[in-house]
């Protein structure tokens, strides 16, 4: 699993494995932040973690420190990536090792309301119904087949955050 954050998508899925209702391992968590909390949920659960390089950019990172995170989830024996919360947009060098086998989770019914801060958007966007999409990964953001979507009202009154 990557992740950027807090790690609570990490948690809940963690705490569906314990309880037998997902079939699934952790073999590595990594991140692209040192201090994320997703590092710290994993490690209280015994899962071996790791923290890539920042490298130049905001949004994505470059091929060289991709291809390592890559290797790195090999060596760990990963044979799914579930991206949750992670918020750099994965390049060749992952996606090709990972072709068919790395999902997202992604805070919006997609096809609405791509990319960063999804939940601002359908809020501006005054939408009376969001929610959250499991998807594949391809080499478009966002753009991969739906698994899976769940929907939740947006109440009156309620803000972005």
């Amino acid at each position: 699993m990557l992740g950027s954050g807090r790690g609570s998508n990490f948690v809940a899925l963690a705490e569906a494995v314990k309880a037998g209702q997902v079939a699934a391992d952790f073999v590595l968590v990594g991140s692209d932040q040192a201090d994320a909390k997703i590092l710290d949920e994993a490690k209280e659960r015994g899962v071996r973690t790791w923290v890539c390089a920042k490298g130049k950019y905001r949004t994505h990172l470059e091929a060289e420190i991709e291809r390592e995170l890559a290797n790195q989830l090999r060596e760990a024996g990963a044979d799914l990536v579930v991206l949750a919360g992670y918020m750099r947009v994965v390049k060749a060098p992952l996606l090709e090792k990972f072709a068919g086998a790395m999902i997202n989770i992604h805070p919006s019914l997609l096809p609405a309301f791509p990319g960063l801060k999804a939940w601002e958007q359908a809020w501006r966007a005054g939408v009376k119904e969001t929610g959250c999409t499991v998807h594949w990964v391809n080499e478009v953001v966002d753009g991969g087949s739906v698994i899976r979507q769940g929907r939740v009202e947006v109440r009156p009154g309620e803000s972005a955050e």
